[in-house]
């Protein structure tokens, strides 16, 4: 049963509902489960409706702000890939680290305010076990057009001296 304040109850408090999943292309897995981790294939930033939302470059014809929402959007489908592998959030203990791409014009330099929409979001789910470790690298295109893609990796709680 979800904890009263787990991630998975506080998703409904804020009124929040994941927009995916959305899984890669065969042969790759959405999250690989190892030795008390989950780690998610990169998310891009897909709606509920599958579509791209804020294609495009940051810098060029993305706003920060879009960026930011779009990064968002990709820590939620990260959280919809690993809701669907564990069964729940509530599984996670912790966030570890986010790894992001930013699809980035010459001289974009305001990458980790993009995905601050990734951190953020994290945060408000988890709690203080979503603060993490991040990566915000610049690069000069992603797959689909994506603005941003975004990676997560979790450590996993154990029960009675199991990992999950």
């Amino acid at each position: 049963m979800p904890a009263a304040d787990g991630p998975d109850a506080r998703l409904a408090a804020l009124g929040i509902e994941l927009p995916g999943p959305h899984p890669p292309h065969d042969p790759l897995v959405a999250v690989v489960v190892h030795g008390g981790r989950a780690r998610t294939s990169g998310q891009l930033p897909r709606g509920a409706d599958h579509q791209l939302a804020h294609p495009g470059v940051l810098g060029d014809t993305v706003t920060v702000e879009a960026g930011y929402h779009a990064a968002r959007l990709c820590a939620l489908n990260a959280l919809s890939v690993l809701k669907a592998e564990l069964g729940s959030l509530d599984r996670i203990e912790r966030v570890l680290t986010v790894l992001a791409f930013v699809a980035s014009a010459p001289g974009f330099d305001a990458q980790p305010a993009v995905v601050d929409g990734a951190s953020h979001v994290l945060h408000e789910v988890f709690g203080e076990a979503g603060r993490h470790t991040r990566s915000a690298v610049g690069v000069a295109a992603l797959p689909r057009g994506g603005a941003v893609e975004i990676e997560v990796e979790v450590a996993l709680r154990q029960e009675g001296g199991n990992t999950w």
